[in-house]
C-alpha cells in the first residue's frame, strides 16, 4: 500500500495550459518529461532564443501522475490580436473561437485515449477524486486526468449563443481578459473598467452559472467586475501584490474583498509572481535564491489577512509560457509540488490546513459552487 500523506493523496492544480501546451507548442503531453525535452533539444524549427522556455517543460501527464495531481482545471485560450496590436494573438476573435475549440478537440481526444475525463459536476469531481485518494502510487500512475474546464481570457466569445454552447461543453468557469486590452475588458499591464459588453458578459455568466475568475483583470476592471457580478467567484493563480510588486498580483485589499465573497486563491508558481523586482527574459531564479519555499510566504500573507487557511489552494500556471527558467530553483516537474507539505509543516500549518491547500478548500469551494 502507498504511503504517501494525506494531503499528498491528490493535489488539485486551478490553472494548466494543458490544450495550449498540446496545439501551440507541439507538446505530446503523454511522452515522459525527458523525452519531451530532448526532443524539443533536437527540433530544428524551434529557435531557443525566442522560446527560452523550450525543452524546459514542467507539466505532462506522467509528472502529473508521479505528483498525484490528479484533478486540475483545463484551460482554453485565445486572444483577439488586430493589426499593430503589441501582444500576440489572432486578427479576428471568430479565428480565437476557432483556436479554443482545436484546443477543446484535444481534450475529447485525450479522453478517448483514457489519459483524461472530463468533470462537470461535484458528484464527479467528488468520485473521481476518491479514486486517487483510494489508489496506490502503483495504481495512480494509470489513472486518468481528471479536468474541469475554463477559458483564459474571453475574446473567443463571439455571441451569448458562443457562451452557452461552451457551457454545454462544460464549462465552468472564465476570466473576462488576459493581457491587455480585450473586448470584455482590462487585464494585466492595462488600465480601464469593464466595457459594455463585459458587463453583459457577466450577467450572462451569472445566468448560465459560469464561475468568475477575477485573474489577470486589472485593477479597475476587476472592481468593476465584484460590484456587477453577483455570482461565485475565484481567483485560479494569483500571488500577492505585497511580495512580488505587479499589477498582475492582489493587493491587500483585494484579497481581504475575495475573502469576504468566499473565494479561493491559487499560488502561482512563476517566479515572476513570486518575488519583487524580477525583469521578464532577464533574471533568473539564481539572482534571487528563488525556492519553492517563498509560495509559503504568499500562502502565510493571505492567511495571516484571511484569519484562516480557508482560502488558499494551488494554481501553477506551470508551463504556461515559461518553464524552468522561471521557476524556483527546486522546482523541476510539476510533481516538486508534494515538497510544500513538509515546508508547510515546519511552520506550523496543521495536517487539515495542507490538506485544504493540496485540495481542500478548492474542492469546498466546488461543491458550495459547481451547480
Amino acid at each position: 500500500m502507498s504511503t504517501t500523506s494525506e494531503a499528498r493523496k491528490l493535489i488539485f492544480d486551478c490553472h494548466l495550459d494543458i490544450s495550449m501546451n498540446a496545439m501551440e507548442f507541439n507538446r505530446d503531453q503523454r511522452w515522459t518529461q525527458e523525452k519531451m525535452r530532448r526532443s524539443e533539444l533536437a527540433d530544428p524549427f524551434i529557435l531557443p532564443a525566442a522560446e527560452r522556455h523550450r525543452s524546459r517543460s514542467t507539466v505532462c501527464f506522467p509528472e502529473l501522475r508521479r505528483g498525484r495531481i490528479g484533478v486540475i482545471v483545463a484551460t482554453q485560450i485565445g486572444r483577439y490580436s488586430p493589426r499593430f496590436h503589441n501582444l500576440p494573438g489572432w486578427r479576428s476573435p471568430e479565428q480565437a473561437w476557432a483556436q479554443t475549440q482545436g484546443q477543446l478537440a484535444y481534450y475529447r481526444v485525450m479522453e478517448e485515449c483514457g489519459e483524461m475525463v472530463q468533470l462537470r459536476t461535484w458528484a464527479q469531481v467528488e468520485a473521481h477524486a476518491a479514486k486517487w485518494i483510494a489508489a496506490s502510487d502503483t495504481e495512480a500512475a494509470t489513472l486518468p486526468i481528471g479536468y474541469l474546464l475554463s477559458l483564459e481570457g474571453a475574446d473567443s466569445i463571439l455571441s451569448w449563443r458562443h457562451l452557452e454552447k461552451s457551457r454545454a461543453d462544460g464549462l465552468i468557469a472564465l476570466g473576462p481578459v488576459h493581457y491587455g486590452p480585450g473586448i470584455y475588458g482590462h487585464g494585466t499591464d492595462d488600465e480601464g473598467p469593464l466595457t459594455v459588453k463585459g458587463r453583459e458578459l457577466l450577467k450572462e455568466m451569472e445566468r448560465l452559472g459560469i464561475i468568475l475568475d477575477v485573474t489577470h483583470l486589472c485593477d479597475e476592471s476587476m472592481r468593476d467586475a465584484l460590484d456587477h457580478f453577483s455570482g461565485p467567484v475565484w481567483a485560479s493563480h494569483h500571488n500577492c501584490r505585497a511580495l512580488a510588486n505587479w499589477n498582475r498580483q492582489l493587493t491587500d485589499e483585494q484579497i481581504k474583498e475575495l475573502v469576504a465573497r468566499g473565494a479561493v486563491i491559487g499560488m502561482a508558481f512563476d517566479a515572476i509572481m513570486m518575488v519583487h523586482g524580477w525583469h521578464h527574459k532577464v533574471s533568473k531564479p539564481q539572482d534571487f535564491g528563488l525556492r519553492i519555499e517563498k509560495i509559503c510566504e504568499h500562502i502565510d500573507h493571505i492567511c495571516q489577512l484571511a484569519g484562516n487557511a480557508k482560502h488558499v489552494g494551488i494554481g501553477t500556471d506551470l508551463d504556461g509560457g515559461y518553464g524552468t527558467e522561471q521557476t524556483p530553483l527546486d522546482l523541476d516537474s510539476i510533481a516538486d509540488l508534494t515538497k510544500l507539505d513538509g515546508l508547510l509543516a515546519k511552520r506550523g500549518y496543521s495536517a487539515a490546513d495542507i490538506t485544504g491547500i493540496f485540495r481542500g478548500n478548492f474542492f469546498r469551494f466546488l461543491r458550495e459552487n459547481l451547480k
